[in-house]
């Protein structure tokens, strides 16, 4: 697990789109699909519910965007 894919992922739990998380941070679409699949391959569980309508964090999901925000605060607290 990795700044970049913690990164990602709460950018697909906020705007709740893969595509729109890639615009954000300036990666590709792929990109953040491959980021979001490695984090659920090493946590060995789904973090992001995808329909062909919504993208939505399962409960896990909900948990890890948890962590994830605040982690990704103290390192901008830590870097400033």
């Amino acid at each position: 697990m990795d700044f970049k894919q913690l990164e990602a992922f709460a950018a697909v739990v906020n705007l709740g789109s893969f595509s729109k998380a890639g615009d954000r941070l300036f990666l590709t679409q792929p990109t953040i699909s491959a980021h979001i699949r490695a984090l659920e391959r090493e946590l060995g569980v789904q973090l992001i519910v995808r329909t062909t309508k919504e993208v939505y964090p399962s409960d896990a999901g909900n948990l890890l965007y948890e962590y994830a925000k605040e982690i990704l605060r103290l390192r901008t607290s830590a870097v400033q």
